[in-house]
């Protein structure tokens, strides 16, 4: 994958990603908004691989855990329990870091290229900060309502 895919890429993505969130009249939610922005971006960079290259297992894993992340958000946001809500953050947050463990496989042997993975990478991390945060003050929560 080269700069004009990764150009195409992110075009397809902002404009669905747009068109879908002036259609969501609910309130803004961030990390819903954000992980879902990269799970269009991540079956754009699965394609890419299983259509040029014809490499399908790694690309995969890299859709599995890249969609996966707004998916356990989505769970996260209809959890049971403090305990059900924080669960399903922290298996996003552990997608995350999978994610980005695939993202620099496909670029060590040469799937994608320098600025690839670095974009890539790079959008991967700022849902995982965004999670870490959230794991961070929800344990702290717990541990001090439970005192």
């Amino acid at each position: 994958m080269n700069g004009s895919q990764l150009s195409y890429i992110n075009e397809q993505s902002s404009k669905e990603f747009n068109s879908k969130k002036k259609a969501n009249i609910k309130r803004e939610n961030v990390i819903q908004d954000k992980s879902f922005q990269f799970a269009i971006r991540m079956v754009g960079a699965y394609q890419y691989p299983t259509t040029n290259e014809r490499e399908f297992v790694l690309s995969k894993q890299l859709l599995r855990c890249g969609t996966s992340i707004g998916a356990n958000i989505s769970e996260a946001n209809g959890a049971i329990s403090k305990a059900d809500f924080s669960n399903k953050i922290s298996i996003g947050y552990k997608e995350c870091l999978e994610t980005k463990y695939w993202i620099s496989l496909l670029w060590k042997t040469g799937f994608f290229d320098e600025k690839v993975h670095e974009s890539f990478y790079t959008d991967a991390d700022e849902p995982g900060k965004i999670l870490f945060a959230i794991l961070k003050t929800t344990r702290i929560k717990s541990i001090h309502n439970a005192q």
